[in-house]
C-alpha cells in the first residue's frame, strides 16, 4: 500500500482516524441537539446569551468540519498509497508523529518550513 511504512502502523493509524472521525461526527450531532433543544424568547440577557452560544456553535462547527476534511483527506492518502509523504519535504512523515496526529500532512521539518514561510510572508 504505502512505501515504507510498516502495514502495521497505517493500521494503527487507519484506526485512530476512523475513531476521530466517529468522534467529530458525535460532537457535531450533539452540539446541534444542544443548540435545537435551547428555548427562545426571553429578555434581551437571555437573547444575548442565546446569540453567544450560537456564535460558539458555529466556531466549533467550522473547527470540526476542517478536522473531518483533513481526516477524510488522511483517509483518501492510505487508499491512495501517499500516506504518511509530507507534503513540503516529500519526505516521510515520522511514525510518532503520524500516530500522534494521523491526519498531519506535514514531517516536524515540513512544518517548520511552513511555519517559517508563513512568518515570513505575515509582514
Amino acid at each position: 500500500m504505502t512505501h515504507n511504512l510498516p502495514e502495521e502502523l497505517i493500521k494503527q493509524c487507519k484506526d485512530k482516524l476512523l475513531q476521530a472521525k466517529a468522534d467529530v461526527l458525535n460532537r457535531v450531532q450533539s452540539a446541534r441537539r444542544d443548540i435545537a433543544t435551547e428555548e427562545r424568547g426571553g429578555d434581551e440577557g437571555d437573547q444575548t446569551v442565546r446569540a453567544l452560544a450560537e456564535s460558539e456553535f458555529l466556531s466549533m462547527n467550522e473547527r470540526l468540519r476542517k478536522q473531518l476534511v483533513e481526516i477524510e483527506m488522511a483517509l483518501a492518502r492510505i487508499e491512495s498509497g501517499s500516506y504518511g509523504i509530507c507534503e513540503e519535504t516529500e519526505e516521510f512523515i515520522e511514525n510518532d508523529r503520524l500516530l500522534a496526529i494521523p491526519w498531519t500532512r506535514l514531517s516536524i521539518e515540513g512544518a517548520e518550513i511552513r511555519e517559517s514561510l508563513r512568518k515570513r510572508y505575515a509582514r
